[in-house]
């Protein structure tokens, strides 16, 4: 079974078991959260169901795994011929989820 479910602003394809990195959601580590906002859900190749815009009493639980920043990027701005030059990091807050339960 698969859905697409929405947050962070972002569509993420999920499968029960799954474990995946999302923006930073503000819960602590071992905590759950239940996704209702489900785009499409398919059971076993069988029986699809796309929503408009959400399916219908769908639901996805997942159990949050680790709370973390990803790797350093590293921004380089410069203007030629006028001594401008700026370098600044960053590294984005993320959540990672375990996919416990997929109900459609």
């Amino acid at each position: 079974m698969f859905a697409v479910i929405a947050t962070g602003g972002k569509q993420y394809i999920i499968h029960e078991g799954e474990e995946l990195k999302v923006e930073k959601l503000d819960l602590e580590e071992g905590g759950t959260i239940e996704f209702g906002a489900m785009l499409i859900a398919d059971e076993e190749g069988t029986d699809v169901k796309v929503g408009t815009p959400n399916v219908d009493g769908a639901k996805v639980s997942a159990t949050v795994v680790e709370q973390g920043r990803g790797k350093k990027i590293t921004v380089i701005k410069y203007k030629p011929k006028v001594r401008y030059r700026r370098k600044y990091g960053h590294r984005q807050p993320f959540t990672k989820l375990k996919i416990n339960k997929i109900v459609a």
